[in-house]
């Protein structure tokens, strides 16, 4: 897929995401697991393909993952998550903002440091740091969840 339609295909999906969780949507195991783990995919099947990635890129990659999943716990935390109709919900805060805004400053600075170390760009897929730092936030707000003893939402049924 070219570069360009993945990236605009990528930014739909997070600017959707966002929106909904801005507002407030139900929490299913599926709209909260699946979305990291496609761009996790995504991000490890492009550092797998690329033929220039090191032994020194892993170095930065492993630990640019960890960060990533830490930062998106923190911004899991900000998330309220409450009971509407019997079932679980979750809506973004203004925290929650404030940490991503945060976030992307610690994670462009991460990134910087890397590329001053010579880590080859193909071993810092966007896709990647996106889907970890969601996974992270997702971990978050399951635990949550499951500890307040409210439903997760049922599958939206599919027309």
């Amino acid at each position: 897929m070219n570069g360009w339609v993945l990236a605009a295909v990528i930014a739909v999906v997070l600017i959707v995401v966002v929106v909904k969780r801005l507002r407030g949507e139900p929490v299913n195991a599926r709209d909260l697991l699946a979305p990291p783990l496609i761009l996790i995919g995504i991000g490890v099947a492009s550092v797998v393909k690329a033929e220039d990635v090191t032994g020194a890129d892993l170095g930065w990659l492993i630990p640019g993952a960890v960060l990533g999943v830490a930062l998106g716990a923190a911004r899991g935390a900000t998330i309220e998550v409450f009971e509407r109709g019997g079932v679980l919900w979750q809506r973004y805060t203004g925290k929650s903002f404030a940490v991503a805004a945060g976030s992307l400053v610690l994670m462009a600075g991460f990134g910087f440091l890397a590329a001053r170390a010579g880590t080859h760009a193909s071993a810092r897929p966007v896709q990647l740091n996106i889907g970890v730092s969601f996974l992270g936030e997702a971990l978050v707000v399951a635990a949550r969840g499951l500890s307040s003893k409210v439903p997760f939402a049922p599958e939206r049924r599919r027309r």
